[in-house]
């Protein structure tokens, strides 16, 4: 059995998180309102997004910091382009535990607990919206220096860590409280 190319293995990832974030929406749009069925759905999905996004963190972080190593010194744009790398690592990363401490809550809580966890998901679902996934600068730069160990060491999938995530997906998905479609599946 041959191995699945690096680039199907990330491309996959990436699907499924945004597969997740596409049902959070959708069950967000709907709206628990206090209804119990909710919460094993949200945990699920906070589960699955707290992995996922810790390791495209790492992946976004290790790709700066081998940018920054690659090029030495940074000319203007290249300084523009981590710069707003960093910015939004950050930004994601106040938003992601945001919407962790209210899944925490709600995991205590109960449903008492589904109100803030949908403002917290609504916050962070918005701030990836707007601010994540493809950016010109330091995508750019990246398929400048990189060769393909790079792409490798920076992407740092493990077989393991594909079936862990896999897992909590496919746990998120099993978790649907009846009546909210779940767009994206795939």
């Amino acid at each position: 059995m041959g191995e699945t190319p690096l680039r199907e293995r990330v491309a996959g990832e990436r699907r499924r998180l945004k597969s997740v974030r596409q049902a959070l929406s959708a069950a967000l749009a709907r709206g628990a309102r206090g209804d119990a069925a909710f919460v094993p759905f949200y945990l699920a999905v906070a589960d699955y997004i707290e992995a996922a996004m810790h390791r495209l963190h790492i992946q976004d972080v290790r790709m700066g910091e081998m940018i920054r190593s690659k090029l030495g010194t940074l000319d203007d744009d290249a300084e523009r382009a981590l710069a707003e790398l960093d910015e939004r690592l950050a930004g994601n990363q106040r938003h992601l535990h945001a919407m962790l401490a209210a899944r925490d809550a709600m995991r205590r809580e109960g449903p008492a607990g589904l109100d803030r966890f949908e403002q917290a998901s609504r916050d962070y679902t918005g701030y990836i919206t707007a601010n994540m996934g493809h950016h010109g600068g330091t995508t750019n730069l990246a398929q400048k220096l990189f060769t393909m160990d790079d792409w490798a060491y920076m992407a740092g999938i493990t077989a393991e860590e594909t079936q862990q995530e896999i897992r909590l997906y496919d746990a998120a998905f099993a978790a649907a409280p009846p009546g909210v479609e779940m767009p994206g599946r795939g």
